[in-house]
């Protein structure tokens, strides 16, 4: 190669090496900015990780004497404390990203499934036949950003179906599982809870929930089931309440794409005894379609069989 030709190439290749850089150049600077950086900013330091596994060995302490403490009067006592403990866990900076598998042997600890928030739950037992529920509903944000919530079950009485409540106050339950779905443009999710306060019956809730700037909602005529108080409006919420000591299922069906529950009938013949209901044996569900739970009938279809017949019997086909 003579010396022109391999000056001129080497010119070459640094006027390319410079174009790549100036066209290039923001753009890796953008990614840094507002993508790799914000993975980073997800990250909980080296110190403040062994903050939080120090922490979190004295909530779990905590939380056992909150349950197991010998005097039932001195659980609140203990669940104060706890809520203190944790939001003190909880303003060290990217927390959000700490996952507390200790903690979540004792408490409940359930995140939305699109990943917007995550909720800290528990139960406690303050007398013999008295249950209180807490929820905090903490936000992905470098710096804290929580949501108290206060159980009002009990405040709302019999008109808990048509209930939409804010500023913290909450049909408190055991959340087992979290659906989104997009409503007019915002994101609505419908908790799925279990509330065992009543000493004579049980109760299953599908609980609407939104997050603005303004804080958490809970409530919303998002179910195709008519209101008993209110006949021309729907529900916002949905309540499955039955007798106590029985089981009754109530939860997501994957396969179906179905949310399924038992249907329940009053052993003693009055509805309005909430707590005579018992599984039938039959089940109804709701189905998603145009931005609402849709009521379905008999989802799963049951054999009635008469005396002396036998399951599979020919006569019963």
């Amino acid at each position: 190669m003579s010396l022109n030709l391999f000056h001129y190439f080497v010119n070459t290749l640094m006027m390319i090496r410079k174009m790549v850089k100036k066209i290039f150049g923001p753009l890796v600077m953008f990614l840094l900015l507002f993508g790799g950086g914000k993975a980073f900013s997800q990250e909980v330091s080296e110190q403040n990780m062994e903050r939080l596994h120090t922490m979190e060995d004295s909530l779990v302490t905590t939380a056992d004497s909150m349950y197991n403490a010998f005097l039932p009067d001195t659980h609140l006592f203990y669940s104060e404390r706890f809520v203190k403990q944790l939001i003190h866990a909880l303003k060290i900076p990217n927390s959000y990203y700490y996952p507390f598998e200790k903690l979540k042997e004792k408490i409940n600890i359930i995140a939305s499934p699109d990943n917007a928030f995550r909720m800290f739950n528990w139960e406690i037992t303050a007398s013999n036949i008295l249950k209180r529920y807490y929820g905090a509903i903490q936000m992905p944000d470098e710096k804290l950003k929580l949501y108290g919530l206060q159980d009002y079950a009990e405040q709302m009485g019999k008109g808990a179906e048509d209930s939409i409540v804010t500023r913290g106050k909450w049909f408190g339950a055991i959340v087992y599982r979290i659906i989104p779905h997009e409503v007019e443009g915002h994101t609505v999710y419908t908790l799925f809870g279990l509330n065992m306060s009543s000493p004579l019956s049980n109760r299953k809730v599908l609980d609407p929930m939104t997050i603005n700037e303004n804080g958490v909602t809970f409530g919303a005529p998002i179910f195709g089931v008519v209101s008993e108080n209110f006949p021309r409006e729907r529900i916002n919420r949905f309540i499955l309440e039955y007798k106590k000591g029985v089981q009754a299922g109530m939860n997501w069906d994957e396969e179906r794409k179905l949310i399924i529950f038992d249907k329940l009938v009053s052993q003693g013949n009055d509805p309005h005894r909430k707590y005579t209901y018992v599984p039938s044996g039959q089940y109804d569900g709701f189905k998603w379609d145009n931005e609402m739970w849709n009521y379905k009938t008999d989802l799963i279809p049951v054999t009635i069989l008469k005396d002396g017949e036998a399951p599979g019997d020919p006569t019963t086909k």
